[in-house]
């Protein structure tokens, strides 16, 4: 047995060992494609394992996440802080191995994958990333962001519609520094995957104008090793490889076949392929010599100080780019004076009092934001004519390697992935645009953006029946209510060009997560405001027309709604009643705020309220009660102009009115 043999069989027993303890797991791909990562981690990959978060570092992406072993492992031998305990508790509680890699819980891991194509998305997001920050940063003879990205996936991920979409456009960008490893393997959960997996991937990939090398033996070292050389120079086009292997190499009775795939090989098996790859070793036992054969530790320090000294030479000649690039991508502050700035503009927005639509109050934010904020890379899938994402400083990247915007083409979910992608590498905010109906497209990767807590600025445009003669199809329902009860997003309906304002600027400088910003396709007039409640706009809800008494009833409303709920208003109060108007923009920045400042907007001894919005009812009964009643929808729309609908489904004046006198 060849020495590399032995390294990658480290990867194969504590792979088989972790997934048996654990009862649960897939063996199948970290065994089969333990000669690939051996290469890749020992000879070619650019890492230090004593700062996982180094800039400059290389980015490696599991795809096929099910195969979590496998990066557990790499990242234990190469000299991680992960713990062999750590392994031995593979898929527990609160351990450092969860069952798919996830981000923030395990040094190393770039990305949370699992649902198959969202890893090879967020690659492509990361490679734009990469190149981005080279063109903007970079300078003759100072070449300081300069990694590559590689991604392992499966025949899942080729099948998965996302990775038509990402992969299609990373050809389309000549993304050079993107290299996948495909593990041809031909099995699936369901076996042998012939029968429902067919395409010639190879002409597949070249197509979309990718350098492809096929037929690598992934169990052959110098294969492998000579088809990353030849990737890693051909810098004009991402590059696919090839590789066959056979799942579960090293089991005698189940390589080859779906029962390695996702259980575990069981203790006769282990044992037998523990004699069939001459490994000895007790479980998790890893001699020495292997240890010290796979750490990566004084190689990759070595790596890191040698940049750190380009980054030194860089600093000296040109301590402008440097500082902002230290602020951007090491630091992740914003500008200093960002907060100032952006509330004059709030203020302005305010004092113009225009009446436009919520998406065009949005691009004039962007307008704004966008040349204070160098950062800011934004993008829309194919509708930027209606979403209202470009602004006068707009650059694309497929004419300017060094601009600020991506056209994404139709493509809603791997937009949605490839932001993920571009968030995780670094040194950006990046916003991405579609019509809040095809945010159902997109709505495992924007759930994955919450999960893995990262930022991005999700634009949705025409939010409402209000959009239109496109008809149900395209009118929003139930989306509202996805997005507000999905856990760490945050989601914004704003009512005017102020509270569009002021959910932006909440939205750039939100660092622990996602941000939905949901504007209209109509226009809408503006409010007259105090200062006092400008500043309470960022709280979520606030009292936006008080009663001179105690309230008999609360209107709370979003969006377009609140100019319904204040025209109601009016008709209530010449009735005698006193009547409170709650805008509440963002339900989620709502009820984060104290127990006190709640109180105060929703005092709990006014049980008569009426919700008002052109969405789903259901989710607005934790703000009215039983008591309280919702005037929304509980159907899909119809193809008609926008006033008619409204008018059609109760968003009028008089029935808001009829709702109130009928709550008794």
């Amino acid at each position: 047995m060849s020495s590399r043999q032995e390294l990658a069989n480290a990867i194969r027993a504590l792979s088989m060992d972790a997934v048996q303890k654990a009862k649960s797991g897939h063996p199948g791909a970290p065994m089969g494609m333990a000669d690939i990562a051996e290469v890749l981690w020992r000879d070619f990959l650019k890492h230090n394992p004593a700062d996982p978060n180094w800039a400059d570092r290389d980015r490696f992406i599991l795809s096929n996440g099910h195969g979590s072993m496998l990066i557990y492992s790499l990242l234990h031998l190469s000299g991680y802080d992960l713990p062999i305990e750590e392994l031995q508790n593979f898929r527990q509680l609160h351990s450092k191995t969860p069952g798919h890699p996830e981000y923030g819980y395990t040094p190393g891991v770039e990305t949370t994958t699992g649902p198959l194509g969202a890893g090879i998305s967020n690659a492509v997001g990361m490679a734009i990333a990469e190149k981005t920050l080279a063109a903007q940063f970079n300078r003759e003879g100072h070449d300081i962001v300069d990694h590559f990205t590689y991604c392992f996936l499966g025949d899942g991920c080729l099948m998965e519609g996302i990775s038509h979409e990402a992969c299609s456009l990373a050809g389309t960008l000549g993304l050079g520094k993107l290299i996948a490893f495909w593990d041809d393997n031909g099995i699936s959960i369901d076996g042998h995957v012939e029968g429902w997996f067919s395409d010639d991937t190879p002409a597949r990939f070249a197509a979309y104008g990718w350098h492809v090398i096929s037929d690598v033996d992934g169990h052959d070292s110098q294969a492998v090793a000579k088809a990353i050389e030849e990737a890693k120079s051909v810098t004009d086009k991402p590059t696919m490889i090839c590789c066959k292997t056979i799942i579960g190499f090293g089991s005698p009775n189940k390589s080859g076949s779906h029962d390695c795939h996702g259980a575990p090989l069981g203790e006769e098996e282990i044992a037998a392929a523990r004699e069939f790859l001459n490994w000895p070793h007790a479980p998790f036992e890893i001699p020495a010599d292997v240890y010290a054969k796979w750490d990566q530790k004084e190689k990759g320090q070595a790596s890191q100080t040698s940049w750190n000294d380009k980054f030194a030479a860089y600093q000296a000649a040109h301590p402008e780019l440097a500082a902002e690039y230290q602020r951007r991508v090491i630091d992740g502050n914003l500008p200093a004076d960002f907060e100032e700035k952006a509330n004059a503009f709030i203020a302005q927005c305010q004092e113009k009092g225009e009446n436009i639509a919520s998406r065009k109050a949005s691009q004039n934010a962007i307008e704004a934001f966008g040349s204070l904020l160098p950062e800011l890379l934004g993008g829309s899938a194919d509708l930027a004519g209606s979403n209202l994402t470009l602004w006068s400083g707009s650059k694309g990247i497929e004419t300017d390697p060094a601009g600020n915007y991506i056209y994404y083409g139709v493509r809603e979910f791997g937009m949605s992935g490839i932001m993920n992608g571009v968030s995780l590498h670094g040194g950006f905010i990046n916003y991405g645009a579609t019509f809040m109906m095809f945010m159902e497209y997109a709505r495992n990767a924007v759930r994955m953006s919450a999960l893995m807590g990262i930022q991005n600025v999700f634009v949705y445009t025409h939010d409402s029946i209000g959009q239109g003669e496109d008809g149900p199809t395209h009118q929003p329902i139930e989306q509202l209510t996805n997005l507000r009860t999905t856990p760490n997003m945050v989601t914004w309906r704003p009512c005017d060009a102020t509270e569009s304002a002021v959910a932006w600027k909440g939205a750039v400088e939100r660092r622990d997560g996602p941000t939905s910003l949901v504007f209209s396709r109509q226009g809408l007039p503006a409010q007259d405001r105090s200062e006092s409640q400008v500043s309470d706009i960022a709280k979520g809800g606030y009292i936006l027309k008080d009663s001179e008494g105690t309230p008999d009833v609360i209107l709370i409303a979003t969006g377009s709604e609140v100019a319904l709920a204040m025209s109601a208003a009016e008709k209530l109060s010449a009735d005698g009643k006193q009547v409170r108007v709650v805008s509440m923009p963002s339900t989620n920045v709502f009820d984060q705020q104290s127990s006190d400042y709640k109180e105060s907007v929703l005092p709990s001894n006014v049980t008569k309220r009426v919700a008002i919005e052109a969405a789903h009812t259901d989710f607005w009964y934790k703000y009215v009660g039983f008591s309280g009643a919702v005037v929304g929808m509980t159907t899909f729309g119809e193809s008609a102009p926008g006033n008619a609908l409204f008018e059609h489904f109760g968003f009028t004046a008089d029935n808001v009115v009829n709702t109130v006198n009928n709550l008794g």
